[in-house]
């Protein structure tokens, strides 16, 4: 019989962990037909692509996405797919877009993830016409999506779509037992739809946007672990998984989520928490973190951190970034949506104290290191200042730094642009967190911070990590494994049909060239974003990756995104939990 696609003489990964070999690999209508050592007959076939030299692999996952929005008007989702992602799953954090109405759904979403709410909110009030998990996963098939997806339900969201947005921001309102019990319904239906299982959010700095409940933390922060106990017994029943994010402000409370990864040892919850990263801010994290992680998994639990494979390096427009949301002064001046209101703010000497103190505050819990010395001017209309960091500019000036960073942001606003990598920033204590065996390799938050970060590219930064360390003489792991960790580890860890490429699979799979990884990934580069009218932060690997086959059709070919992926159904799908 004819194959659709040959692919001949390329390093053949099956995503098992297996070491590498080469192969010639046959497709035929969007299955792995064939993986032999000796060449295939190619009579009839259409495509035979050659291989040699280059690393043929599953497509890869990305387990931490925010594309909820972007795959309705894009779904191609081009920024992924080009560095070989195949699968993509969204509904993190706690904020699907599946229960609450479009402008809960928007409001619940864009502040947290940095995202133009006059983008995303008209988006959801032209194409949302679903509210159940039922509804969604119907019009996910109607796509003509890029990747395939895969989906947790948001707690967020579910307790929105409830019990209404006001009320599930308000600390005096607890959900009656009618409203628990329609969560438990809207729970079990989303099991029982494919959905990989429930996220939640205990992080009190992730902001609502809009006019009605302006500055309120997410939903999710508002239930008591008992709602969220009673929600996630159906999730075990199920053998699902939880996705969580403790509160950063008090470490301990990570035990929350170890408690319930461990409250019924005849099966234990499966529970991947946001994220373990090696602060620069905070030294205790990665030990406790990781030691946490190894206790629950001696009693009998399973639990994975999310572990970014990268320097944590953030971008930011004047006090515009996230992390000010973690300290009382940075706190005061994000919750001014009036710009005069703000600079009226910043310039008060009462409040600048204020910041000061924190600034200085060593001690407390932090993910931001507060080191105006760390931090590097990008642009600015001083262009004297660009390429310096900001104490170096408050020493030369004799003035304290906060109130340089401060007096700078008045003038400048968002035209001041800066950055500073948080963590991650030690290769070898980031290598022997990447070997853990409690870690997903993933947190791209792909699809949302879109000025702030990105980190599309991934699988290729820990691809190319395993790669040097192996040419040093100092291998972290083998090849097959690092394939593995970023494809059949996570799709059986989650309960997919994905991540490998032997005989009978789905033909998902990349063709990259190593000699590629002699670039700097982690360059930034600045796109189109499509469906949304503006630019965002993106990676751009030009002669790494070559050809993305999803679902046996080429949706990357030599380098560039097919016209026809995100506009013709036959790629990606909507992938159930088994």
């Amino acid at each position: 019989m004819h194959f659709d696609i040959i692919i001949n003489n390329g390093l053949y990964f099956d995503g098992t962990g297996s070491d590498p070999h080469i192969a010639h690999i046959g497709v035929r209508d969007g299955r792995i037909a064939e993986v032999s050592e000796s060449p295939l007959d190619e009579a009839d076939c259409p495509r035979v692509i050659d291989a040699s030299g280059k690393w043929v692999t599953p497509g890869f996952l990305d387990t931490h996405t925010h594309y909820d929005a972007e795959f309705l008007v894009a779904p191609s989702l081009s920024e992924s797919v080009r560095h070989g992602v195949t699968t993509a799953l969204v509904g993190s954090c706690s904020l699907s877009m599946i229960c609450a109405d479009a402008e809960d759904a928007s409001d619940i979403f864009t502040r947290v993830e940095t995202m133009p709410r006059e983008k995303v909110l008209p988006i959801l009030q032209q194409k949302k016409r679903w509210s159940s998990p039922r509804e969604w996963v119907d019009m996910v098939k109607q796509q003509p999506l890029g990747p395939n997806l895969i989906s947790f339900l948001g707690h967020s969201d579910l307790r929105v779509g409830v019990m209404g947005l006001m009320d599930a921001t308000d600390r005096t309102v607890t959900p009656s037992e009618a409203q628990l019990k329609e969560m438990e319904r809207v729970v079990t239906e989303a099991m029982d739809e494919g959905f990989l299982g429930l996220s939640t959010m205990r992080l009190k700095w992730d902001k609502i946007d809009g006019d009605r409940a302006w500055s309120r933390s997410l939903p999710s922060t508002y239930a008591p672990m008992s709602e969220i106990r009673r929600l996630n017994r159906i999730v075990r029943d199920w053998g699902r998984v939880h996705q969580g994010a403790p509160n950063a402000a008090n470490p301990l409370k990570i035990f929350e989520y170890i408690g319930e990864a461990l409250r019924h040892l005849r099966r234990p919850l499966k529970t991947t928490l946001i994220s373990l990263l090696d602060l620069k801010g905070n030294k205790t994290v990665l030990p406790l973190g990781r030691l946490a992680s190894k206790v629950v998994s001696l009693l009998g639990g399973s639990f994975r951190w999310q572990v970014l494979p990268t320097p944590f390096t953030v971008y930011a427009d004047g006090i515009d970034v996230v992390f000010f949301e973690e300290f009382g002064a940075g706190e005061m001046a994000l919750d001014l949506k009036d710009k005069v209101a703000r600079d009226a703010l910043l310039k008060d000497e009462a409040y600048r104290r204020k910041f000061r103190r924190f600034y200085g505050e060593k001690l407390s819990p932090r993910v931001w290191q507060r080191d105006f010395g760390d931090a590097i001017i990008l642009d600015c209309p001083e262009p004297d200042l660009v390429g310096r960091d900001f104490a170096s500019v408050a020493k030369e000036r004799n003035i304290h730094v906060v109130d340089l960073f401060l007096d700078l942001v008045v003038a400048y606003g968002n035209q001041l642009r800066w950055y500073t990598t948080v963590g991650n920033h030690n290769e070898q204590r980031l290598c022997r967190t990447l070997n853990d065996d409690n870690i997903l390799v993933t947190f791209s938050d792909a699809g949302a911070h879109i000025r702030n970060m990105a980190f599309y590219n991934l699988p290729l930064r820990f691809l190319k990590l395993v790669k040097t360390q192996q040419d040093r003489g100092q291998p972290m792991m083998s090849l097959g494994k690092a394939v593995w960790r970023l494809t059949g580890e996570q799709a059986d860890w989650l309960g997919v049909d994905a991540g490998k490429i032997r005989p009978g699979d789905r033909a998902d799979l990349v063709i990259l060239d190593p000699a590629g990884f002699d670039q700097n990934l982690e360059t930034v580069h600045w796109a189109e974003m499509e469906g949304f009218g503006q630019q965002r932060l993106v990676n751009r690997n030009p002669g790494l990756v070559g050809t993305v086959l999803i679902n046996g059709r080429v949706a990357v070919d030599q380098g560039e995104v097919q016209p026809e992926l995100g506009q013709q159904h036959g790629f990606g799908q909507f992938i159930p939990a088994r």
